[in-house]
């Protein structure tokens, strides 16, 4: 198994922007634009195809979140397909959200908008590093993605280099008891696609934190690599072949060891809301103090009473300190 590591005490003295994805899946003009390219129309009313579209406004929490508890980071770039959220519409709120820009689709794909419209954050995020006036250093959020305690540059780079947070995993095809199931080619496949890329016999499997990354990484690997590059970015919808570039970057990051490894995820995660309201609110209430973020997935999918203690929670989080 290949692993590299690199620590260093160094302090980073540089711009770092914040990038996250976010659409209205509920707009009725995105939903139109959607229909006209599945080929099984049915799946629009799918839970499990739908949550990956629909919202509850969250992303407000994690530009609020990212306000409060980074007051390093320059500018926010919002990344979407000709929408933009209700509260950044509202007069009200210019002057608090000055820092945030909106960034479209067609910005990002610049050359090769014939793979527009596009509903495959996986496309997408291969496109970041081609936002206009990105700094060098930015920190790839999901709108799911919550910071809940104060942060510094040095949580995200350090020396310049960015911090990784996750573990070495055997890739599934060489686990025994794995050979006897059908793999699942979801989220933890594409990493290991990403790490197979870069040469490496097992993957660093990343979770729901926030991404360090570098524009330069990207681009000197796409440069070389223009075929990659194309092959990722032509799918609309998410397809088993693509690899996640948050991994790509990061096996390329470990292999050049230009970053620091961090076992600690400093992280507290929902991803399914079955369990009574009261377990919500003891992790909640008991585990963030010393954690620095916070994933809850699929809010939409949260059953009301849970997800307005949660919203609320993250509301008193954010503007009661």
């Amino acid at each position: 198994m290949t692993k590299k590591r690199v620590v260093t005490k160094t302090k980073s003295s540089h711009p770092v922007d914040v990038v996250i994805l976010w659409v209205d899946g509920e707009d009725q003009n995105h939903k139109a634009k959607m229909l006209s390219y599945l080929e099984q129309k049915e799946k629009i009313q799918s839970k499990s195809f739908r949550t990956r579209f629909d919202q509850v406004n969250e992303v407000q929490y994690t530009i609020d979140s990212i306000l409060k508890f980074a007051p390093f980071v320059r500018q926010i770039f919002l990344v979407t397909d000709n929408q933009k959220p209700e509260f950044l519409n509202n007069k009200k709120n210019q002057g608090q959200y000055r820092t945030v820009t909106i960034v479209d689709h067609k910005e990002i794909f610049k050359e090769h908008k014939t793979y527009l419209p596009t509903f495959n954050c996986r496309s997408i995020e291969s496109c970041l590093f081609r936002i206009p006036n990105l700094s060098e250093h930015f920190i790839y959020f999901n709108d799911d993605f919550f910071l809940i305690n104060e942060t510094k540059i040095e949580d995200f780079f350090i020396n310049g280099l960015p911090v990784l947070r996750g573990r070495w995993k055997s890739f599934d095809e060489n686990k025994f008891y794995k050979k006897f199931r059908t793999q699942r080619k979801g989220h933890k496949f594409a990493q290991q696609l990403a790490a197979k890329l870069v040469g490496f016999d097992a993957y660093y499997n990343f979770r729901h934190t926030p991404h360090p990354m570098r524009i330069s990484t990207f681009e000197t690997f796409f440069k070389n690599n223009p075929e990659i590059f194309h092959r990722n970015i032509k799918y609309r919808f998410r397809n088993a072949n693509q690899f996640t570039p948050q991994g790509l970057a990061n096996h390329i990051e470990i292999k050049n060891e230009s970053c620091v490894l961090k076992k600690e995820r400093q992280l507290l995660y929902f991803r399914s809301y079955k369990k009574p309201l009261l377990w919500y609110k003891l992790k909640l209430n008991l585990f963030s103090k010393n954690r620095l973020f916070f994933a809850s997935q699929s809010l939409d999918l949260c059953p009301p009473k849970k997800c307005t203690y949660i919203l609320n929670w993250l509301k008193n989080k954010i503007h009661s300190q």
